[in-house]
C-alpha cells in the first residue's frame, strides 16, 4: 500500500453530507491512511444532514496543516459552518500553500473560497456554487473530478469514485508528512 502511513484530516461540521464524508474515511483506512476527523472543537458529535454522527478526534485549533498529507473536506452545509471558523480556513489556506493534498467535494468548495486558494486554478463543485468558485478565482469546469497540482475538486456524491482514486493517486505522489 503505497499511502500506508500518510495522515489524512477530514474536516467535519454540523449538516455534513453523509457520503462524502464517511466513504473517504472509509476508503482511505482501507488504503492504510491514518485519519483524523478535524472539527471546530475536538470530542464534539456533529450530525450529518441524516442525523449520523461524527465526533471529531481533534479541534481545528489544535493541529496545524504540518500534521497532515492532505485535508479532506466534504460537502453539505457543513462547509457553510467550516468557513466561519478562522481556525479551519487556516488549515485549508496553509495546506494548499505547503503544497499538501487538499480535496474538496460538493459544497466543500466554499472553503477553499474563504481560504482564499483558487485564484488562476481549475477546479469543479456543485454547480450551486460555481459562481462563488468562479468569483473567487477558479476557472470552473463540469467535471466528476478536477486535479490542478495539489487541488482535487468534485461535484457530487456521484462523483466519490472518481475523487477518491484522484486523492489516492495524489498521496502516493507524496512523501509521509514528518510525526
Amino acid at each position: 500500500m503505497a499511502r500506508n502511513g500518510k495522515r489524512v484530516a477530514v474536516l467535519v461540521e454540523d449538516i455534513y453530507e453523509d457520503q462524502e464524508l464517511w466513504y473517504p474515511v472509509q476508503r482511505l483506512r482501507e488504503d492504510g491512511a491514518r485519519v483524523t476527523l478535524v472539527g471546530p472543537e475536538a470530542g464534539k458529535t456533529y450530525a450529518s444532514k441524516h442525523g449520523y454522527p461524527a465526533t471529531a478526534d481533534r479541534a481545528a485549533g489544535n493541529v496545524s496543516a504540518a500534521d497532515f498529507d492532505a485535508v479532506v473536506i466534504p460537502g453539505g452545509y457543513a462547509p457553510d459552518r467550516m468557513r466561519r471558523d478562522p481556525a479551519m480556513v487556516k488549515l485549508v489556506a496553509d495546506a494548499v500553500t505547503q503544497g499538501k493534498t487538499v480535496a474538496a467535494i460538493c459544497h466543500g468548495g466554499w472553503m477553499l473560497c474563504s481560504a482564499a486558494v483558487l485564484q488562476g486554478r481549475r477546479a469543479t463543485s456543485f454547480d450551486a456554487i460555481r459562481a462563488d468558485m468562479s468569483n473567487a478565482g477558479a476557472e470552473w469546469v463540469d467535471r466528476e473530478v478536477v486535479r490542478d497540482g495539489n487541488l482535487i475538486t468534485s461535484r457530487k456524491p456521484d462523483d466519490l469514485p472518481a475523487f477518491l482514486r484522484t486523492i489516492i493517486e495524489s498521496l502516493a505522489e507524496s512523501p509521509v508528512a514528518a510525526p
